[in-house]
Order: C-alpha cells, then structure tokens, then sequence
C-alpha cells in the first residue's frame, strides 16, 4: 500500500511541475507566474479542488507520443474567492506552450460546463501559444466546443478572461465573447494574425505589443477591460471584480458590510456643478462621495472616457453606474462611448444589478466620420439596452440633457423607475443659443434681440421645472441629499418584477 501511495505522490508531484523547472524559471524570468502559482493566488487560501490532473494527449504523429505531460498544458478546477464558489482553468505555458489540444481544450469544457450546471462564474487564466498544430483538425474542433460552452453560458454565469501571455488566432474568441477581459501589461497580447502575417500580407511593420497589446487593448480597440502592472495585481483586482457580482443569473449579488450611512450628507455636493455651464466638472467626484467608503471600480477606464462605468456598493449592494464625463468632450454620446455603455447595461441586466445613470450631456458628437461609422446604429445600441433593461434604473441629471440624448441616458419615457434632477438640470432640445439662432433667425444680425431671445430660453428651459411639470422627472433634489435619496430610490426598488414580451430573443443593433 504504501509504495502505491508513493507512486501517487510521485505522479503529482511530476504533474505539478508541469514542463520542469527549467522551464518554470524562464517564466519567472519573463516576470510571469506558473499556471499553478496564479490559481493559488487567485483563489483563497487552500480552497483549490483539482480535475483532471493526469490528462495527456492521445496524438501520435510527429513524434508526439514521446512527448505526454501530465495535464496537457492546462490546470483546471474549482474553488472559492471570499468563500464564494469559482470554476478556474489556467493555461500553463511551460507544457508545450500552453498549446491547445483536443485534450486540453476538453478539461476546460468540463470545468465551462460543471460552471453552468452548479450556477458558478468561470474565470479563465490564458497563456498559450495557440492550437496545437501537430493536431491539426482536432485542436480545432477543441476551440470551437469551448466557443460554444462560452456562448451557452452568456448571461447565465459571469464569465471573466484574464490574458496573461499570448493568446492568438482563433484562441482570442473564447476571451471575447466572455464579460470581462483582463490584460498584463508588457507580457500579454491578443491579435487573429500575429505581425509576420501582417507584413507578408499588407507590408505593414508592426510589434506584437503595438499590435495586440494591453494599451492597444484598452485604449484604441476596446477588447481588453483593463490592464494592469504585473500577474500579482491582475489576479488580486478580479478577486475584487468577484466580489461585486452575482454567482449567476437567478441569484442577486453578495450583500457586504458597510460602514457608510446611507443618509450621509455631502455639502460639497451643492457646489459641484460650476455656475458657467460650459465649465467642465470631473464626475467621477459624484460617483465615489455616491458609493459606500467611495469605493468605485471602474471598467474601460481609458477607453471613451466621455463616459464611464463601472461597480459602485449603496448600503452594501452592487449597482452599475453609467455616467457621462464632463471632464472629455463635455459628455457627448458617440460611437465609442455608446457600444461601452451599451454592453455594460446589458450586462447588469442580464445579472439582475441595478443601474444608476449620471446624467450631464450636451448630445451626440457631430462630424462625417460619426455619421460614416454609424453612429446612429451604434447609439441605438445604448438605446436598445436601456428599453429593454428590466432591473431598477435610477437615473440623475446632474446639468446637460439635450435632445436626443437626454432619451437615449435612461430617461423616464425609456422606462427608468427614479428620475431626480438638480436644480442645476437643464432638459431641453438644445442649447439656448442654438435655440435661439433657430427660432429667431430673423434677428441673427441683431446681437441684442439675440442676447435677450437668449436669455428668455434660459429662463424657460436651462432648468428641470418644465420636465417635472410633466411629471418626466420625479423629483428636484438638493445635491447634499443625493446619497440618500437614490439610496432608498434602490430600497424600494428591490422587490421589482418587470419582464419583456415573450420571444426568442431580441435584435439588437448590432
């Protein structure tokens, strides 16, 4: 019995070793962790369950049969984050690149489909050189089942990507179809054609990092969600992302302490619209003196930052937040900030998190290269997702809500269920002094008919009054109270049941 103990013992420590030490220290060179090492740091402490352990190949061409390690270059299994149950498949570079097998590309199906039927987010660790060539038509028909699992789990688990090395060709579908992508800065890069194929093909010189980096990522292309300094970082900030969302589709996110009161009075609140309308103003001040302990994690920071969003906590219990920035391009809606802001409210939609909108827009960016890219399309897309969001919405306007973009941020006719403005608000069609050179296009040559055409607009429109005539908005709130208020506005709003006709499914705008 022991000897059989022994072998057993043998066989993991082989297993754990992966491609051998040798190996193992390269990685550390390139300053990257193990496949292992980034698991164990991932999860808590001890709470790691293995699968799979001993999985080799079964390809024997090309001398392949010479060469069968243990695992087949993927560590794969379960464990929690914060005592909450997590699915993990970490590719391990040192097993023949992390090359993707038929063998390998099942253990992670195993884990995508155990994810789906016990109702547990799947996190996957990607570091791998790619399908396997010497598997020719089997590597991929690996990817294409994973794509699947990835596709039949959207919107029913969180599904998370953390890029950690390469991930090329097909391999970067699996990431892109899941809710959040991660990237290491320096040492990961996703592309569908690397840059030896781009010269051969277009003449175009291009590094691997310009090409597919984690600054091209999250600053031009918008595929990655965020980046950061090293595989230490990366691991500890998605345990922090966890932490804010549901276990899956049927349950609501964790309720955690708080030590905030939700009836906090915020002085400096009453000043932070600046008199001169034009004057910009940094939102993200709202949002963390919003948030309990002012705790706001951001996604797609560098990218459209006309607007943002990101996870907030109101008396311990998740809310998205979609808020236009002042700070860059005044606010505007385009191309960029709608398809960042569309896919994040469907999102929470889909995982029963509620919304709260932060309203200051002047309207959508005009120019030929908005209209050419389509931006009506892509600003339908944010439209569609707020008409059919189902969760409570909250929405506030801070200043600007003018014309088709005061609509499209969640308004009241869009179905949102809290409408509060400050005094502050300005909801109209345009500008007064657009207004204005229409309206009184006789007087365009009388600058003081103009200057007081202009002002009677102001005094008309540049103020919430008339929408809460309507009953548009619901409420004129003192902005010192703004923490309370859309405090209880979530309270009420928790045993809210809505739905949407019956259908297959919608079609969105793509």
């Amino acid at each position: 019995m022991k000897d059989i103990l022994q072998q057993l013992d043998d066989r993991r420590a082989d297993a754990r070793l992966g491609g051998g030490q040798k190996r193992i220290d390269a990685q550390h060179g390139r300053g990257k962790l193990t496949a292992r090492e980034r698991v164990h740091l991932l999860l808590d402490e001890g709470s790691f369950e293995e699968f799979d352990m001993f999985v080799t190949h079964r390809c024997t061409d090309f001398g392949m049969e010479q060469q069968k390690p243990a695992g087949d270059g993927v560590v794969t299994g379960w464990g929690t984050i914060n005592g909450r149950l997590v699915y993990v498949f970490s590719q391990d570079f040192t097993v023949l690149g992390g090359s993707v097998s038929e063998a390998h590309a099942r253990k992670i199906c195993k884990i995508q489909d155990m994810a789906i039927q016990n109702g547990a987010p799947v996190i996957g660790l990607n570091d791998s050189g790619g399908a396997r060539i010497q598997e020719g038509v089997d590597s991929l028909a690996g990817y294409a089942e994973i794509f699947r699992r990835n596709t039949e789990a959207s919107g029913v688990i969180p599904q998370i990507s953390v890029i950690m090395g390469p991930c090329a060709g097909g391999a970067v579908y699996s990431p892109a179809m899941t809710d959040f992508i991660f990237m290491v800065k320096d040492s990961s890069y996703m592309f569908v054609t690397g840059p030896d194929v781009v010269k051969t093909v277009t003449n175009e010189q291009v590094t691997a990092e310009e090409l597919g980096g984690a600054s091209t990522h999250t600053k031009k292309s918008s595929v990655a969600d965020g980046a950061f300094e090293n595989d230490v970082e990366a691991l500890a900030e998605v345990r922090r992302l966890v932490d804010f969302l549901p276990a899956n589709n049927r349950e609501k996110p964790p309720v955690r302490p708080f030590f905030d009161a939700p009836d906090r009075i915020e002085p400096s609140l009453d000043t932070l619209v600046p008199e001169n309308a034009n004057t910009p103003y940094d939102m993200k001040e709202l949002i963390h003196k919003l948030a309990d302990e002012g705790d706001f994690f951001e996604i797609q920071e560098n990218f459209a930052k006309n607007i943002l969003i990101g996870f907030i906590r109101l008396e311990g219990r998740t809310v998205g937040v979609v808020a236009n920035q002042p700070m860059v391009l005044a606010g505007v809606l385009d191309i960029d900030s709608s398809r960042k802001a569309a896919r994040f409210v469907r999102f929470c939609d889909a995982f029963e998190i509620p919304i709260l909108t932060l309203v200051d827009v002047p309207g959508f960016l005009p120019g030929t290269s908005q209209e050419y890219g389509g931006v009506i399309k892509h600003g339908a897309k944010l439209l569609f997702a707020y008409g059919e969001a189902t969760v409570p919405l909250v929405t506030l306007i801070t200043r600007k809500a003018y014309g088709g973009a005061y609509d499209v941020m969640a308004s009241k006719h869009l179905g949102s269920d809290f409408n509060y403005a400050w005094p502050t608000a300005e909801i109209a069609v345009m500008g007064a002094k657009g207004a204005t050179e229409i309206i009184h296009r006789a007087d365009l040559n009388d600058p003081e008919k103009i200057a007081k055409h202009t002002a009677d607009y102001e005094t008309r429109f540049a103020n919430p009054f008339v929408a809460a005539e309507r009953g548009f908005v619901d409420e004129v709130i003192q902005p010192r109270t703004t923490r309370k208020r859309i405090a209880r506005a979530f309270a009420s709003l928790r045993n809210k049941k809505s739905s949407m006709p019956w259908k297959k499914h919608d079609n969105i705008p793509l």
